[in-house]
């Protein structure tokens, strides 16, 4: 997308950090957002060693950058290394979004917002009192059973082929949110019949992110009434989607999280409403443009 401006010495400066960066998404979707509302600003992408975050950060703060996302492995080092943190990173023990402040900085997580919205919007409906069946206890899967515990889901059985992670989140399910019922689906045969008995299923593993992934779930496992969150969203249709729909469920991609996580960031960061709908088609064109890529 071409951005039709003079970049000069007022241009504000924003960024994503990760190691390795890799393919991300959000530039296009920042950009996009930053042109339409007319703003003299840059969203960059940068590749940072965990151990010299905290001293770049301290640059970005004295160059004047107006605020940094942060993607994998560089959730947790912001986390364990930032003196001021917003109620959302403290929740959920990870720091995605960086705001830069008149006396320093302030660590927040956009992340559980992102999954509240996107599961909002797909499926027109709040978690409150719902079973929610988290598959993958990772950065992302341990997020949103922690956002389920604080949304007032009744129950988040957790699963993953790690049990120690899923152990480990479900104390802190436990801890942060009593009313909340943690259960465990330790192996994988156990898994059918706890996805059958649950509301809404998420698929928070990088299982499905490559063509020729087999899928760890069967559409025996799934029935009519029920919804699939896949949090990926390199493709308009995950494997696990198409498993899900098979069996009757509805389902959705990750898109939404990545976008109304990027949404909320951009709104800590410029104190404007968010363009959402132009975020949300710089991201389609960006998916577009990379399958046109991988397909040719």
């Amino acid at each position: 997308m071409g951005r039709h401006m003079e970049i000069g010495s007022k241009t504000k400066i924003f960024a994503v950090l990760g190691h390795p960066i890799g393919h991300t998404f959000s530039p296009a979707m920042h950009n996009a957002a930053l042109a339409a509302l007319k703003l003299d600003a840059l969203y960059c992408a940068f590749d940072v060693a965990p151990e010299q975050l905290l001293s770049v950060l301290a640059a970005m703060r004295a160059m004047g950058l107006g605020g940094v996302n942060l993607t994998v492995p560089l959730k947790e080092v912001a986390f364990r290394g930032l003196t001021s943190l917003d109620a959302s990173a403290q929740r959920l023990g990870a720091v995605n979004t960086i705001e830069f402040t008149a006396d320093g900085m302030t660590g927040h997580n956009t992340d559980g917002y992102g999954f509240l919205k996107a599961h909002e919007e797909a499926f027109g409906r709040p978690l409150q009192g719902e079973r929610v069946f988290v598959l993958g206890s990772g950065g992302a899967g341990r997020a949103v059973a922690l956002m389920c515990g604080e949304a007032g889901a009744q129950s988040v059985t957790l699963a993953d082929l790690e049990l120690e992670r899923c152990q480990k989140v479900a104390a802190e399910i436990r801890a942060a949110f009593p009313a909340c019922a943690v259960q465990l689906a330790a192996g994988q045969a156990q898994w059918p019949a706890a996805i059958r008995a649950s509301d809404l299923i998420v698929q928070a593993t990088p299982v499905g992110m490559k063509a020729g992934d087999a899928a760890l779930l069967q559409p025996g496992a799934f029935r009519a009434g029920q919804r699939l969150l896949d949090l990926i969203y390199w493709f308009p249709e995950t494997i696990h989607m198409a498993v899900a729909k098979a069996g009757g469920a509805q389902t959705a991609n990750g898109l939404g999280m990545l976008l109304h996580q990027g949404a909320r960031a951009f709104e800590i960061w410029t104190k404007q409403p968010a363009p959402v709908a132009v975020m949300r088609a710089a991201l389609e064109a960006e998916l577009a443009a990379r399958k046109a890529a991988l397909q040719g």
